[in-house]
């Protein structure tokens, strides 16, 4: 997430010779970010949700179950800071803050199309 998603896509692209791939997503624009034919992260503004926040670059840990492991982070003490939401075509995700005030992401993918 950045506050300039131009200078940080001139920037990324160049420094690592990734391919930028810009889509719209829940009324956004997500840059899909892409190593080869690897689709490696994404790049975005700071939603309002999280404005006052300082660009930074976030993780995902991938879960079996996200709604699962967003409550149980809950009952240990977690915040959720960006609610669970779907992701078209990705998966569904949250982003928490544990009780120390760390942030992290989960996900759960959306299963890839059985092979023909």
């Amino acid at each position: 997430m950045t506050t300039d998603t131009q200078a940080a896509k001139e920037f990324y692209g160049k420094l690592f010779g990734w391919k930028l791939r810009d889509q719209e997503m829940q009324g956004i624009t997500y840059t899909v970010l892409q190593a080869g034919d690897k689709e490696i992260g994404g790049l975005m503004s700071i939603p309002p949700q999280a404005e006052g926040s300082p660009p930074a670059w976030g993780m995902y840990v991938t879960v079996e179950d996200v709604d699962a492991s967003a409550k149980l982070a809950q009952e240990m003490g977690a915040k959720i800071i960006v609610p669970l939401m779907d992701i078209p075509d990705v998966g569904r995700f949250c982003q928490i803050q544990d009780p120390q005030g760390a942030t992290i992401s989960m996900i759960t993918y959306v299963p890839p199309p059985a092979s023909e």
